[in-house]
């Protein structure tokens, strides 16, 4: 039987806010985003869809078989150190994206697979 390894972390949880629509340089905003971290050579992000939300203009987006896909707000987090997370943030900023973002401290564990203990017994 192996036991599971736990190391526990501090660091920040960054999420960006946007539609799914948004656009960037020619690129979807949120693949954007996972581009940069990507090339910074961050360990990961995710992308999640919403299924309703409104925003700073309160028009209230829905999914629905009306409703455009393209106006569904998304977001994109990602864990981070502190200095990837302002590694990340300064190149969203000075690439003038239009977007809201969140951070706040976090505190996380990895789970990794022991390896196997070898008995000293022989038979």
């Amino acid at each position: 039987m192996s036991a599971t390894r736990e190391m526990m972390h501090t660091g920040v949880y960054l999420r960006f806010f946007m539609h799914a629509n948004a656009k960037h340089r020619g690129m979807l905003l949120h693949e954007w985003i996972l581009e940069q971290a990507k090339r910074e050579g961050l360990a990961g992000g995710s992308v999640f869809r919403a299924i309703a939300g409104f925003g700073r203009h309160g028009i209230l987006h829905e999914e629905s078989f009306f409703e455009l896909a393209g106006d569904l707000p998304l977001k994109v987090e990602f864990i981070l150190g502190e200095a990837e997370t302002e590694r990340l943030l300064a190149i969203v900023r000075a690439s003038g994206a239009a977007l809201v973002y969140a951070r706040s401290p976090v505190a996380y564990g990895v789970l990794e697979a022991a390896p196997p203990v070898e008995s000293g017994g022989t038979r």
